[in-house]
């Protein structure tokens, strides 16, 4: 097995024992995030908004400046954790900071999300976002982006609508998890010589991450739709004439 050297964003792939010493100061980065937080401090965008922004500002920062950025670099499990981070944190709050959509096209949103998501996953795709800063970054906007859509076009829809595009992203997420879970062989090239310091082998590395996939973040869209046909149910309860 030929291995590539690697030069992912956020650094070389750190060792347990520097790991939280490994903090991104890149200024581009840290600037965008305080102006976000700013913004979100701000009563210009209005009190109901703010929290969701500044929600989000925090929760970027976990993903790109904390040691979860340097420890991505040495796992998958570690890089999926900061990809959902992105799809189930950053996104939503974001959503809730900006007024909703009129057309939400949530049919167009869900295939978009997941097409963004199984593309960066593809192998090839993968190892040239930890090989050029300008791939990374359209990695991260990208599903960013693409999330963003989705939860906008989710909250602007009715409850059958939004329960269907749910159960769709949630089928989505899970089927890939699963196919990265019996791949059988390690997939990911800028992994195979990192994970061993973490005491994971390549695959064990790979199945980890499949496995978050297809259980705990499929499972997060379930929720989300279970959650909104239980608001479907309570609102037709008051409405109820006594």
């Amino acid at each position: 097995m030929t291995l590539m050297p690697w030069t992912p964003y956020c650094g070389p792939a750190p060792d347990p024992s520097e790991v939280l010493g490994r903090w991104n100061g890149d200024p581009l980065v840290l600037a965008g995030l305080i102006l976000l937080a700013a913004v979100g401090a701000s009563t210009l965008r209005g009190r109901s908004r703010s929290p969701a922004l500044l929600g989000a500002a925090g929760v970027l920062a976990i993903a790109f400046i904390s040691p979860l950025c340097a420890l991505s670099s040495a796992l998958f499990t570690a890089r999926t954790l900061h990809h959902l981070l992105l799809l189930f944190a950053a996104a939503p709050l974001l959503v809730l900071s900006l007024p909703r959509l009129k057309a939400p096209r949530l049919a167009l949103a869900t295939a978009v999300q997941a097409m963004v998501f199984w593309a960066w996953h593809a192998p090839d795709l993968y190892a040239a976002a930890l090989s050029s800063d300008a791939v990374y970054w359209l990695m991260q906007v990208t599903i960013l982006g693409s999330a963003v859509w989705f939860w906008a076009a989710v909250r602007a829809s009715n409850v059958p609508a939004a329960v269907a595009g749910l159960l769709a992203a949630m089928l989505l997420m899970g089927l890939l998890g699963a196919l990265i879970v019996f791949a059988g062989e390690p997939l990911y090239a800028p992994h195979f010589a990192s994970t061993l310091a973490w005491g994971m082998t390549p695959l064990e590395d790979q199945q980890a991450a499949g496995l978050i996939m297809w259980a705990p973040a499929a499972a997060a869209y379930l929720l989300v739709a279970l959650w909104r046909v239980a608001g479907l149910f309570q609102r037709r309860e008051t409405a109820r004439p006594a």
